[in-house]
């Protein structure tokens, strides 16, 4: 099911767009499969690759904070487990903010994960990351540690974290979503 790109920031929306075209100018079809995404669906990312002790320990951070919404949120999605794919909680991932989108590289029909495959000498990620870079965008291929290739945002901060309290994010994301 294609995402709803409409959900998306309109900034977002716009150079996400020149992005797709730039990348199909050069010979590499991406498809965008998440956007603005839920508190419970990155809680559910988040846990999936933690133990139960250090997600306790996070929601009674949160709880301890004040920040109640984000805590139920985490705590409410229950066990989730598979591959390690994101480091932010609910709230501190641009995707809750309609400011984020992943996308994979179409080959042939199919979907292809590989970063280091080459098709007539390039890679689609790398691509990806490279066009979006050039429209100002940042590009989690790029990021020094955890390099997430599908993933680009509007904003070079990695989270919310550093522009809003903590409170700030919590009031927000219960407003939003809550």
């Amino acid at each position: 099911m294609p995402i709803d790109l409409t959900k998306l920031d309109p900034a977002l929306q716009q150079k996400l767009g020149q992005l797709l075209q730039a990348c199909r100018a050069r010979g590499v079809e991406m498809r965008p499969y998440d956007g603005l995404r839920t508190p419970a669906e990155q809680a559910k990312l988040w846990r999936q690759s933690r133990p139960i002790e250090k997600i306790r320990q996070k929601i009674d951070q949160l709880h301890a904070a004040g920040a109640h919404y984000l805590a139920g949120v985490l705590s409410a999605v229950g066990p989730a487990s598979g591959p390690h794919v994101t480091n932010s909680i609910p709230g501190f991932s641009w995707h809750q903010w309609g400011e984020a989108v992943d996308s994979f590289w179409l080959v042939d029909g199919d979907s292809e994960w590989s970063t280091d495959r080459l098709i007539n000498g390039l890679n689609g990620y790398q691509v990806y990351a490279d066009e979006a870079e050039k429209l100002g965008l940042t590009a989690g291929g790029h990021w020094p540690t955890f390099k997430d290739w599908p993933h680009v945002q509007l904003r070079a901060a990695g989270s919310p974290d550093g522009a809003m309290t903590l409170q700030q994010i919590n009031d927000e994301m219960q407003r939003r979503f809550g």
